[in-house]
């Protein structure tokens, strides 16, 4: 019966929406998938079948999602699995960047997956189970990243409903994880996919080495396999208890511990400061 249940997945033209479609029909489950356009999901995965349902979908736009969660439903007769993973990187110092350019990327990243939630937990609700997976950044939880901080703060965005949800959802027996995954070998850094400030302030060198870095040398060369985090969604997904945060990727660790060293040092060093506030 596991392989019977049913994948709503959000991005999957690409990138590890992809790379998680393809190995969901593999094994036999059932696939709504979702993009800006049907075509670019016919010529990657293919025609609509049995087992799988291409739509295309403005995830920004609340009705148009409501659709595509309604007409899933009707195709497979049920939801089990929401995989929120539609999103885009934005580079760009908060200085640089314009407020149109900041909005946008928290309409896709940010109102696009609350869209996706608010449409699929009536569903999930009713029938007292299901999984949520959020997918966020190893940027969701360390932002030191120069011109990185909207992107950044819109998976910190997710990180944060997602904690949320996860104890709203329980009591009706849904579970839902933010994970966070690191650099994977797909073209998320491609410059199809990621955006750069349409006003850059050369003044910002350290925003534009890291910009250089992410884009021709960080891109083809990162250290993790999209198809093994495929595999380990999948496996989440069929724990009695799954986790709300789960960590992607070889180098996530290393980087959470130098978070928790940074805000430990932090905290010591001005706990007088801290504490003096008391009545």
């Amino acid at each position: 019966m596991e392989t019977k249940k049913v994948w709503l997945v959000t991005g999957a033209s690409k990138g590890l929406g992809f790379e998680l479609v393809k190995k969901l029909l593999s094994e036999g489950f059932q696939v709504a998938a979702t993009s800006r356009t049907v075509d670019s999901l016919i010529s990657t995965i293919g025609q609509t079948s049995e087992n799988f349902l291409p739509l295309s979908v403005d995830i920004t736009d609340n009705n148009d999602v409501k659709s595509s969660i309604a007409k899933t439903v009707e195709h497979f007769g049920q939801l089990n699995v929401v995989v929120n993973n539609a999103g885009y990187g934005q580079i760009g110092t908060l200085e640089e960047l314009t407020d149109e350019e900041a909005r946008e990327n928290y309409a896709v990243n940010v109102f696009g997956t609350l869209n996706v939630i608010r449409n699929a937990m009536p569903y999930l609700r009713e029938q007292g189970s299901g999984n949520i997976f959020n997918i966020s950044s190893v940027g969701g939880y360390s932002a030191n990243f120069p011109g990185w901080g909207i992107y950044c703060s819109t998976k910190f965005a997710v990180a944060g409903f997602t904690e949320a949800l996860a104890e709203e959802a329980k009591e009706f027996g849904v579970h839902a994880t933010v994970v966070y995954p690191g650099y994977f070998r797909t073209d998320f850094l491609t410059k199809d996919s990621v955006r750069t400030p349409s006003n850059p302030i050369q003044a910002y060198e350290a925003a534009r080495t890291s910009e250089q870095a992410h884009l021709n040398d960080i891109n083809g060369n990162q250290p993790n396999d999209p198809g093994k985090a495929a595999e380990v969604l999948i496996q989440i997904s069929k724990e009695k208890n799954p986790p709300v945060h789960l960590l992607l990727g070889v180098e996530t660790l290393e980087i959470l511990n130098n978070k928790i060293d940074i805000l430990k040092k932090d905290s010591e060093k001005w706990e007088s400061l801290t504490v003096s506030t008391a009545i």
